[in-house]
């Protein structure tokens, strides 16, 4: 009687580890941009939170600093409490505005987002990515303009 052998080749093996690295090849870039582009939408969502108090705090004419809108430091930007996030104009236009860092991919590092206020109190969404060496248009949030 021959004995047969049981189990995989060295090729088989090879082939398969190949296959699993050509996927991780794809994989994790796709997904690194995705977390990337998570962190921009989260920090933009924490700063539109704070439209609605620089609203009140305008519609009744009083000072803004950070203590006033309620603001508290993202672990994804730059912001401290001591400096103030909002800048208003005597004609009711301003923003606000954060720098993404601390927790944030390296490559979103320097990235400024910011929330302008028209006169008229309309609010639109800025990306500044000067700061940021390997900024790609698919971090953007959906409906803010890059400068």
């Amino acid at each position: 009687m021959s004995e047969k052998n049981s189990g995989f080749t060295l090729i088989e093996l090879m082939i398969v580890v190949a296959i699993i690295g050509i996927i991780a090849s794809i994989a994790i870039p796709a997904y690194r941009g995705h977390v990337m582009q998570s962190q921009v939408n989260r920090a933009l969502g924490e700063l539109s939170a704070y439209k609605s108090a620089v609203e009140e705090r305008l519609a009744n004419g009083a000072t803004i600093d950070n203590s006033d809108i309620g603001y508290l430091p993202s672990s994804l930007t730059t912001g401290v409490q001591g400096v103030d996030i909002a800048v208003l104009n005597p004609d009711g236009s301003g923003h606000i505005q954060v720098t993404m860092g601390g927790n944030a991919h390296s490559d979103l590092a320097g990235v400024v987002i910011r929330m302008e206020r028209s006169v008229a109190g309309n609010w639109q969404c800025v990306i500044d990515p000067s700061g940021a060496g390997n900024w790609k248009g698919r971090y953007s949030p959906n409906g803010c303009t890059v400068i």
